[in-house]
């Protein structure tokens, strides 16, 4: 931090913040021929800063700074002619920046679209395409039989309206930029810019090609209350059984919103969900919707930004960064599947999404609806004492009924690929009544690990604490944790024996599994791996959805929001896993999860039937929710974190320091640590590695901070973040401070 030398007048001075780790504004001179009238919090502009050029965002200008003229640097450029970020926008970021102790500068910059955080103009991009002129129309291609590319394009160009350089390229399978320029510099063709088409809805027909559906009594029951709030701030949790109708609920709602002129912003959890809410959006509402997330190219994400900002898109669909959309007049957010750890980011600026929400609704005096099957902790303890209205869905909707739930004992238990012959004769029963089964394992790839029978060798990634997963399309030893790669063991480094081979399950292998026991069925992976590219989980639940008996197995990546009418029997191979977690998170999650698969059964019209393979179906965990079933799981959940002093009944901060040598981090916690001084409801544990120490060629320690009051907590980092900032070591490290964390790992 610079000191205060003296005051000095002058005729103004800029306040900005950059996307700099320093937890500052700077002052600068306006640039030269500057409009006064325009330097306005939100705005965008160019300063010097150090030997760079940076974009920052105006906060501020006052008549005079703390330091004298000589020292204070003139701004390049303004940017914008009116703010990009609102009065309301700027203050969601200011708090979400101090409450998770990361520099304004830099959360402003993280959801920002690319072409915004470069300085490009703020207006929707544009397009360029080729089409015929007039005298292109008329041509004969035989004159053009001594230039058969131009030939080509000119042929192509009269099949379609306009195409981009890119599609003519891809269409011929050649480069055309020289044939392009030649067939312009003869008037046979011409270059336009387009911008994206905006859809104009019909105001007098609000719905699209679906109705609203009827409601039964407890969907209608929470709807009434829910709307006799829209009018002002309230926090409502929706907690409803999977299959119970909360997404119509959710719709009409927003009926009801659209009605008044305003906006709806609506978060899920995952990128995977959002085609698939689109496409029921669309369906249902005759109005502009607009998607975020991370699947989107630079220019479509701008272009969903402005529409967002200037009103014209009525739906806006997002992942985590959506909260920070701005929004011209935002009438309602919904956060579905509110418990999921994906709303939670994990590195950089920590926030959590479903929080924000939370924040910007009491801030602009809207509603917020926290939707799930099953509530976070934190949001049921929070509905429990009456700061969230607690709604309640039991029954699914429609002649849909929940799943009846068993749980299969295998230990002693001879396994054919982790398939006991019990399990595999319920999936025959239920593939011969034509039906789809959903086998579920929360682990990609073919096998965890890849061992030498010979010498116990097991193959580790060198950078990380923990074994290879053995890939097989394509045939490769990848590490989960630092995505290290490198190619399959042919005999082992040690002993030299070829007699490898693989211990425990993956996707991959499951998936190999089912083809071989049933040979004449389909099966759908999906997992990470099996849906990098962009539109490949699209397809593939486009070919589950026909209906066709098939079997389906897969990660977490099944477990959120999906809708398969047809699938009977969910099958849970490896259950216990979150039984003996050392994360006290651990069995909540496991909870949530199973919970979650288990939904997906028995969504149509057929009944549904779980079975989870268990080591351990006498745990009085597994037994409380599969016979009680998420909530009261959960009430004991909370009540055993009430008795231990966790959250929700206490306040935690996680700070990570980790480096290449061991001891730096160690010795920079401790340091930090020793400054912290000892007071009553207060709880320092570290520092204390990581539960994997090391991580991508890193070695990671931790120290955790509990408090019982939050306004303590926060002034104690309030305090703190100085000295972090100005340790002899800082720069040696590479620390983060974590607020609320969800992960432990």
């Amino acid at each position: 931090m610079l000191k205060k030398i003296r005051e000095v007048k002058a005729d103004l001075f800029i306040q900005v913040v950059v996307p700099s780790p320093l937890r500052r504004t700077f002052d600068y001179r306006p640039p030269d021929n500057f409009d006064r009238q325009l330097l306005l919090p939100g705005v965008r502009i160019q300063v010097p800063f150090g030997n760079r050029k940076m974009i920052g965002f105006i906060t501020g200008c006052s008549d005079s700074s703390d330091f004298p003229p000589e020292k204070i640097k003139k701004a390049i450029k303004v940017i914008d002619t009116k703010p990009l970020l609102d009065n309301h926008l700027l203050a969601l970021y200011q708090w979400a920046a101090d409450y998770y102790q990361f520099p304004l500068g830099q959360a402003l910059q993280t959801s920002l679209p690319g072409q915004l955080r470069k300085g490009k103009p703020a207006i929707e991009p544009q397009t360029r395409y080729w089409q015929l002129t007039t005298d292109g129309q008329g041509t004969d291609l035989e004159e053009l039989k001594k230039a058969p590319r131009q030939q080509q394009i000119i042929s192509l160009l009269g099949e379609s309206e306009k195409l981009t350089a890119t599609e003519i390229s891809t269409a011929l399978g050649v480069a055309v930029a020289s044939a392009l320029k030649s067939l312009q510099q003869k008037g046979l063709i011409e270059e336009v810019s387009v911008g994206p088409q905006l859809v104009r809805p019909d105001p007098d027909n609000l719905y699209g090609q679906n109705q609203p559906l009827p409601l039964n009594k407890e969907q209608q029951d929470a709807y009434t209350v829910i709307k006799k709030g829209l009018a002002s701030f309230n926090a409502t949790l929706l907690e409803g059984v999977t299959g119970s109708g909360k997404t119509e609920i959710y719709l009409q709602l927003i009926t009801d919103i659209l009605e008044t002129g305003k906006q709806v912003l609506v978060l899920v959890p995952e990128i995977g969900l959002t085609p698939q809410t689109i496409r029921r959006f669309e369906n249902r509402f005759n109005r502009e919707i607009v998607a975020f997330h991370s699947g989107l190219s630079d220019s479509q994400r701008l272009t969903a930004w402005l529409r967002a900002k200037d009103g014209s898109a009525d739906i806006i669909i997002g992942t985590r960064s959506a909260v920070f959309t701005p929004m011209l007049r935002l009438g309602l957010i919904i956060v579905d599947e509110e418990h999921d750890g994906s709303y939670k980011q994990q590195d950089g600026f920590r926030y959590s999404g479903r929080d924000l929400a939370i924040y910007r609704g009491r801030q602009m005096n809207i509603p917020v609806v926290l939707g799930t099957a099953t509530p976070s902790l934190e949001s049921l303890n929070n509905a429990l004492n009456g700061r969230y209205h607690y709604l309640q869905l039991t029954q699914r909707a429609g002649e849909a009924i929940q799943p009846e739930f068993q749980l299969l004992d295998i230990k002693g238990e001879a396994l054919t690929d982790g398939f006991s012959d019990a399990l595999i004769a319920k999936i025959h029963i239920h593939l011969e009544n034509k039906n789809q089964v959903l086998i579920f394992l929360n682990r990609r790839g073919f096998a965890p690990i890849l061992l030498c029978r010979q010498c116990g060798w097991v193959a580790t990634c060198p950078r990380c604490d923990t074994s290879y997963t053995l890939h097989r399309h394509p045939p490769k030893m990848i590490c989960h944790h630092c995505e290290g790669q490198k190619p399959v063991a042919r005999e082992c480094p040690e002993c030299h024996s070829n007699e490898l081979e693989t211990m425990g399950l993956g996707t991959e292998k499951t998936e190999h599994t089912l083809e071989t026991l049933f040979p004449d069925l389909p099966v759908y992976r999906i997992d990470r791996d099996s849906t990098r590219n962009r539109h490949s989980l699209h397809a593939i639940i486009e070919k589950i959805d026909v209906g066709d008996p098939c079997l389906l197995v897969g990660t977490q990546m099944l477990s959120k929001g999906h809708h398969f009418p047809n699938v009977t029997l969910v099958a849970v191979l490896d259950a216990d896993g979150g039984l003996f977690s050392g994360d006290f998170r651990g069995q909540e999650h496991m909870g949530q999860l199973m919970t979650q698969v288990a939904g997906r059964a028995g969504r149509g019209t057929a009944p549904g039937e779980v079975v989870i393979q268990t080591y351990n179906s006498s745990h009085p965990t597994m037994q409380s929710l599969v016979g009680e079933g998420y909530v009261p799981f959960a009430m004991k959940l909370l009540e055993e974190r009430r008795l231990g002093n966790l959250p929700p009944f206490t306040y935690m901060a996680l700070i990570r320091a980790e480096a290449a040598n061991r001891l730096l981090p160690e010795k920079f916690l401790e340091t930090i640590g020793n400054e912290i001084q000892p007071k009553k409801g207060l709880l320092i544990i570290g520092p204390i590695p990581s539960p994997m120490e090391k991580k991508g060629g890193l070695f990671r320690f931790q120290v955790i901070i509990e408090a019982t009051r939050r306004s303590e907590l926060q002034q104690l980092l309030i305090d703190l973040m100085p000295i972090i900032e100005n340790h002899p070591d800082s720069r040696k490290v590479r620390w983060s401070v974590d607020v609320d964390p969800v992960d432990f790992t």
